[in-house]
């Protein structure tokens, strides 16, 4: 009687879901459209194919990148795992990311994977969270190198000086997080201010907890031996100076002019502020964002025609290739026990099998209070 009470109600929620990545799908282009009018089409028939065969190539390479850097954080904890392996859990956990609000999937679907393979859930968060961390140190690194390229008058960036000062801002508020982790258990001890005294208990157990997590991360990053977290972060570069590279290849395409510096900002921005949108992907305010800061340097159709095949190749192709991986290792991996499972019972020889069975039968002699007496 409960599972037939709970099926409509599954199936709502799963409509629900379908629904919003429809949606997000939908803004992905009704925005461009906004932006750029009818013309875009015709902008998008005269895109060169040799650039979109280049972006296609650079996006497969950022896949297998993210996998190698998966492998060697796992470092065989997690048993052998192949560049295959590794390529499909990648993949399947990027479809999560892109087709749940706010990319919440994506870890779940990672760390679940990884379960499946005989790695405990702690130890894939700490995966996780040193890959956030080192994510979090090229981006501030990137940061620095924007900032003082803007400080050193040698671009024409639209509104330079406000993106200075946001910039400025940016590098300083980041420092200050910085330093709030570092001195983190210390202030966690000190009483709540008058803003946390407005939060729950539960509400700030919650967000110390968080703080905690960052924390660690940060401290596992720097932790690493110096080959292997040079590795990680050498990949990491690659694959976000790639990624970030493919806006740039797309507004070349549509013929316009803009430096790549600009359109790696311009992605730092979108990004940051489609965190905002509820729907998958943010989309929507990631169009939004890129082609209002693109369209300053070039006229609206060639911004709105660049951010539909930036988004092509960075936001439908993730969700097309990713959705059979993400279809076939869950469901395959969901159906078998977990790998701790697995070696926990091969690692039993016939003999102890016996033995065990022998020890699990209860004894005719045993006193009535033993719990091997049969009541």
């Amino acid at each position: 009687m409960a599972e037939r009470l709970d099926r409509p109600r599954r199936e709502r929620n799963l409509l629900a879901r379908w629904g919003w990545l429809g949606l997000a799908l939908s803004m992905t282009l009704v925005v461009p459209w906004l932006l750029g009018g009818e013309d875009v089409l015709d902008a998008l028939a005269d895109f060169p194919l040799g650039i979109l065969a280049l972006m296609l190539v650079m996006t497969v390479t950022c896949w297998n990148l993210n996998a190698l850097r998966l492998r060697l954080l796992l470092d065989g904890r997690a048993g052998r795992v192949g560049q295959g392996e590794a390529l499909a859990i990648e993949m399947a956990a990027k479809f999560a990311l892109c087709a749940t609000p706010g990319g919440s999937g994506g870890a779940v679907t990672l760390l679940a994977l990884l379960a499946r393979r005989g790695f405990p859930p702690s130890r894939g968060s700490a995966i996780f969270l040193v890959d956030q961390g080192c994510d979090m140190l090229f981006f501030l690194a990137m940061l620095g190198v924007l900032v003082s390229i803007s400080l050193g008058g040698n671009v024409t960036w639209p509104h330079q000086g406000l993106l200075a000062i946001a910039m400025l801002g940016l590098v300083g508020l980041m420092l200050l997080v910085g330093v709030s982790l570092l001195r983190l258990p210390r202030l966690l001890r000190q009483p709540p201010s008058i803003g946390l005294r407005r939060l729950s208990a539960h509400r700030r157990r919650w967000l110390a907890r968080r703080l905690l997590g960052c924390r660690r991360a940060l401290i596992a990053t720097l932790c690493l031996p110096p080959l292997r977290l040079a590795s990680i972060l050498g990949l990491c570069a690659a694959h976000w100076l790639l990624r970030y590279s493919l806006l740039y290849l797309a507004v070349l395409g549509v013929g316009g002019q803009a430096d790549w510096a600009w359109t790696f900002l311009t992605q730092m921005l979108a990004m940051a502020a489609s965190q905002i949108s509820i729907l998958p992907g943010g989309a929507g305010a990631a169009e939004l964002g890129v082609g209002a800061l693109l369209m300053p340097l070039m006229p609206a159709t060639q911004a709105a025609a660049a951010v539909v095949v930036w988004r092509l190749v960075t936001y439908h192709l993730y969700l097309l290739a990713g959705a059979p991986a993400f279809v076939i290792l869950v469901g395959r991996w969901l159906k078998r026990p977990s790998g701790s499972d697995v070696a926990s019972t091969s690692t039993l020889t016939p003999a102890s099998r016996q033995r065990s069975r022998y020890a699990r039968q209860p004894s005719a002699n045993a006193p009535p209070d033993s719990p091997r007496h049969p009541r």
